[in-house]
């Protein structure tokens, strides 16, 4: 009886970590992203998109500036620290070369 309960926390468990919000990639690198636990999933929805939306680099530098500008306020009120920035997501739009 007890492995059954287990096993059935376990997948709700599961089925509520896969049901947290949209993700690309490896499900680890999600926690990694800036700010990503201070967003709502709906917030993550529209910045992934905005995110794959960009063809300007200049436009997508300038977003990811506001976008972690205001990150740094909720994690500052929440007191928590957010993890070091990896890689610029707007490398990709960068010319090669430059």
């Amino acid at each position: 009886m007890r492995r059954l309960v287990a096993l059935i926390a376990l997948g709700i468990v599961t089925f509520a970590a896969t049901a947290a919000g949209p993700r690309s990639g490896p499900p680890d690198d999600r926690a990694d992203r800036y700010g990503w636990n201070l967003m709502t999933p709906d917030e993550r929805t529209e910045h992934q998109q905005k995110m794959r939306g960009f063809t300007d680099y200049a436009a997508c530098l300038a977003y990811v500036a506001e976008h972690h500008r205001l990150m740094d306020e909720r994690a500052k009120a929440k007191g928590v620290t957010l993890p070091p920035m990896h890689e610029q997501a707007c490398r990709r739009l960068k010319p090669a070369g430059q």
